[in-house]
């Protein structure tokens, strides 16, 4: 190891406990909770394994009034709710790190649509979480109530105690927490001791820290986690202001300051909007305030931004969520001086829509993480070679790259042809657009990986045809072909051509992004509901075209809510002037004009332009596929497989899924009906806990 990466090394003292090494997984969520213990414990498991020093669950539920469903959290109403969180635990002291819990108690942000009990909050209000504008109400709690919940986190404080956890959290953050709706004058306006000035609106979330600090403090870290700046001036807590002195009332209170942004959008903005160390602005003034360590997030993926914030003082410890999902091997790689193995997040936030989405997490870094148990994946270490096999790719994007490099991991003969010059596929040309530049990371890792392994061969600038295929000699054929945008706006929405597709002022992304730009009036029409659409119209924007976007959906780049990115994407483009429409239908293209029709009413418009984005369904590139395929019917091929984009469009993130798949199946046993462990009820347990069918 570089010594200059040393102090990342250094142990750090938490209250009674010490944490081997300075990094820090952050609490995060997985999108598997108290549904899927075994999956989450082989999840945080391999996070310790790879060396890092802390290692938290999600938000966990004290009480059935914090009932965050559908949303799959943790959870520890009680007793029966110890053995699950216990395999975390035990998963995480296996490999010598600390094991920290987030208690919380939601407020007014869980709707109880589970459990059916009021929520609480400071004040009576509508509930301001869930799967969003719920109609539900929060009653306003009286003392009593107050006392409760206190109770409550002192229940949980103490069996998160008993079976073994190191660090316990008093969470105030995201917006999300009862602690937070306290300090927060637009959700509290009482006007007893728990409401009025700040000091009185810490009160509850100063008992219950000194509440737990009383029942666990003297083997647990108490860890405090608060937003200390919520992005909204003078509206919200800020670090200028209430967040500065939240901090100072409370500041040798806990072992441990985990400071952050909130709310979550904020806290995990995509890399589209901000980089690198970007909390740093807004967190770097807690440790002037307090002698406790401090830990905070920012994305970090370099050592030397690491190094560097601690060397400031900044930090004491790196926390990490997205990160330590990319690559969970982060802190043994450079503890092992292997940097440029280092498999860094792109901030594209698939993990975080795979918790809004309710389903297991994903990354499109890493294809493992998710399946650590239901696949027996592990992030680096996979089955050796059956065989002398040897294996031809074609197609060096995402799932091409993936495939070969996986194959040559298991020490495979891998020869990968690519018909571009450049290798990266649809992520070379994408990584071009206005913020994604670290969506290159993808192929940049990969081909880094390549390079290293003397059986895995790269040809690009080598199309190849089915008779070229067969000449190679190589009877194993992975198909990486991606696919093409449709040119005709057949999708989601419109199942016939739209009238005047063929005029030459149309064009697709793939137009976009190999340079072929239009001028002056453009309209863009999104069916596809995810980034494309809005970064070409910024890029267009910024180019001096007068930009409109139009889509069926009711909302811009509707899908980007689950990454946290849409209000982001939509601000953007109203500050470039781009005019947005919402649930309009493009019906016919004209020279100089489109016509546009209500998904609503069905009343037409039209708009004029100069040029027209069809940004709609893609059509897989899969001839080649189809024309090898009598060859493995009569056998001059022994296996043939089409992956990726090729096989079915998809996010980048699945692609490389597809990739890695097809690499960990080759010359395995055929897969079962169901290709992976489901964590089931044994007939007749009423415990509610999910244990593995094996």
């Amino acid at each position: 190891m570089d010594n200059r990466f040393d102090i990342l090394f250094e142990p750090v003292r938490i209250g009674p406990v010490v944490a081997p090494n300075r990094f820090y997984q952050v609490p995060h969520c997985t999108g598997m909770g108290y549904r899927m213990p075994e999956a989450l414990a082989a999840l945080r498991g391999v996070k310790a394994e790879g060396g890092w020093g802390v290692v938290c669950t999600e938000e966990v539920e004290i009480h059935p009034s914090s009932d965050l469903a559908p949303y799959f959290e943790g959870r520890l109403w009680d007793d029966a709710d110890l053995p699950p969180l216990q395999l975390m635990v035990e998963a995480v002291h296996r490999h010598g790190a600390l094991a920290a819990i987030e208690l919380t108690h939601n407020g007014v942000d869980a709707p109880n649509l589970y459990s059916r009990m009021p929520p609480l909050g400071p004040r009576a209000m509508g509930v301001v979480g869930g799967t969003g504008y719920e109609p539900v109400q929060a009653r306003r709690m009286d003392k009593e109530d107050i006392r409760s919940v206190r109770q409550w986190h002192r229940a949980a404080a103490l069996r998160a105690k008993s079976i073994g956890f190191d660090l316990v959290y008093c969470y105030a953050g995201h917006g999300l927490s009862l602690a937070m709706h306290f300090l927060s004058r637009r959700y509290n306006d009482r006007t007893d001791e728990y409401g009025g000035s700040l000091e009185n609106r810490v009160r509850f979330f100063r008992e219950i820290i000194e509440d737990t600090r009383e029942a666990v403090g003297d083997a647990c870290g108490i860890v405090v986690r608060l937003a200390v700046d919520e992005l909204l001036g003078s509206d919200g807590i800020s670090r200028d202001g209430e967040g500065r002195d939240i901090v100072a009332l409370l500041a040798e209170l806990p072992d441990l300051w985990d400071v952050n942004v909130s709310g979550w959008s904020n806290d995990s903005a995509s890399s589209r909007f901000e980089k690198e160390g970007y909390q740093e602005r807004y967190t770097s003034f807690v440790k002037t305030l307090t002698t406790r360590p401090v830990v905070g997030v920012g994305r970090y993926t370099s050592p030397d931004a690491m190094v560097s914030a601690i060397r400031r003082g900044v930090l004491d410890m790196i926390g990490s969520a997205r990160p330590s999902i990319a690559d969970p091997f982060l802190p043994q790689k450079i503890r092992e001086g292997r940097i440029d193995d280092i498999r860094e997040c792109i901030g594209c936030n698939i993990c975080a829509s795979s918790d809004n989405k309710v389903v297991p997490i994903r990354c499109t870094q890493n294809p493992t993480m998710g399946e650590e148990w239901r696949r027996d994946w592990h992030p680096e270490r996979i089955a050796p070679r059956r065989s002398e096999a040897q294996v031809l790719v074609v197609g060096a994007g995402p799932a091409g790259l993936e495939a070969a490099r996986a194959l040559g991991q298991r020490g495979y003969t891998v020869v990968l042809a690519e018909g571009r010059k450049e290798p990266g596929g649809r992520v070379a040309l994408e990584a071009t657009l206005p913020g994604l530049g670290e969506w290159r990371r993808v192929i940049d890792w990969r081909l880094a990986q390549i390079q290293k392994q003397r059986q895995v061969s790269l040809y690009p600038g080598s199309p190849m045809t089915a008779s070229d295929v067969l000449e190679a000699g190589m009877a194993d054929v992975i198909v990486a072909t991606g696919a093409t945008w449709r040119r005709d706006g057949v999708g989601r929405t419109l199942w016939r051509p739209a009238p005047g597709c063929d005029l030459p002022h149309v064009y697709t992304p793939d137009d976009l992004l190999a340079g072929h730009l239009p001028t002056g009036r453009v309209v863009v029409y999104d069916d596809d509901h995810y980034v494309m659409s809005g970064l070409l119209a910024e890029l267009l924007a910024r180019r001096g075209c007068q930009v409109s976007l139009l889509t069926p959906a009711p909302m811009i780049s509707y899908w980007t809510q689950y990454t946290l990115e849409q209000e982001r994407i939509e601000r953007r483009l109203l500050e470039l002037g781009v005019t947005l429409y919402t649930r309009r239908i493009l019906t016919a293209i004209a020279p100089d004009e489109v016509t546009l029709a209500s998904s609503l009413t069905g009343a037409a418009a039209t708009l004029p332009c100069d040029a027209v984005v069809l940004v709609s369904d893609r059509l897989p590139n899969d001839a080649l596929y189809q024309d090898l395929k009598p060859a493995l019917a009569d056998g001059r091929l022994r296996s043939l497989r089409v992956i990726g984009d090729a096989e079915a469009p998809n996010l980048i993130a699945q692609a490389v899924f597809s990739g890695h798949l097809v690499a960990r199946e080759f010359e395995e046993s055929p897969a079962p009906t169901v290709p992976f462990r489901i964590e089931r009820v044994r007939p007749g347990e009423n415990t509610g806990h999910p244990i593995s069918n094996r």
